[in-house]
């Protein structure tokens, strides 16, 4: 079975082109592909399929096999993955996932993509909720991208150990899908710093729906911009969210690690 790995910022996912049909038992495929000693290695497995409603349809699932709805890294990834493979060459592109169509803009010269922006969709935020983690109190505000999210403003996300405090969050029984949770820090209004604690996949480099999660929770708690940019352990992303209830729009990075076989 041919593979493709690609990485945004550092959150790197296994590409298969699925348009012909897919391996049975997909969820025990993404755990022992994503395996990063007996694996591939990856943050999860995304498959490149057919779509009534779009161009292409994206099916992800992260490295413990659970279904993800939607990632913004992986879904630019996806979008260069489509144009690099000659199965479009339309630099316009709408893509089906589990939650809800995205729109994509492949960027780049020539025949080349070297970053994608994605309409990510306009984000639904509710009020902060205090949820204990680590013998600490935390204010959680819950944030959906299309997926879940919990951002926790924070004096220093780097301070903080997210082995420990991550995954009672991430579990909490107010949350029964479980969420992606987020630590943020605000050092200026333009800008947002944060460390991610991802559902099923642990600490990762980068999340794309998370920064935009950030962000909405930063702007409506008035400790930033509309128009940022966010530090990520894996890199940067712009961000820009025009106004409550329209779509975030965040641009970055896509590239390819390697391609090869894996048997099945």
């Amino acid at each position: 079975m041919h593979f493709t790995k690609m990485q945004g910022l550092g959150n790197d996912y296994i590409y298969l082109n699925g348009l012909d049909g897919l391996p049975a038992d997909l969820p025990a495929l993404a755990r022992r592909m994503s395996d990063r000693h007996f694996g591939v290695g990856a943050d999860g497995l995304i498959c490149i399929c057919a779509s009534s409603r779009g161009d292409f349809r994206m099916v992800m699932y992260n490295a413990d096999g659970s279904r993800g709805e939607m990632c913004g890294n992986g879904i630019r990834c996806l979008g260069k993955y489509v144009f690099d493979h000659g199965l479009t060459r339309r630099r316009a592109l709408t893509i089906e996932t589990d939650g809800g169509l995205r729109t994509l803009e492949l960027l780049g010269n020539g025949g080349t993509v070297s970053a994608v922006r994605v309409h990510m969709g306009a984000p639904i935020l509710e009020e902060p909720l205090p949820l204990e983690s680590g013998g600490a109190l935390w204010q959680v505000t819950p944030v959906s991208m299309g997926n879940p999210h919990g951002v926790v403003f924070v004096e220093d996300p780097d301070a903080l150990d997210l082995a420990r405090l991550g995954p009672p969050l991430e579990r909490h029984p107010v949350f029964p899908r479980g969420i992606n949770v987020e630590f943020v820090t605000c050092p200026d209004r333009n800008t947002l710093r944060l460390r991610v604690w991802e559902r099923g996949s642990g600490e990762t480099l980068a999340c794309g729906t998370g920064a935009c999660a950030a962000l909405a929770a930063a702007v409506r708690q008035g400790r930033a911009e509309r128009q940022v940019v966010a530090g990520l352990p894996g890199g940067k992303l712009e961000l820009f969210w025009p106004d409550d209830g329209q779509e975030m729009v965040m641009t970055g990075p896509a590239e390819t690690v390697f391609e090869g076989e894996y048997p099945v």
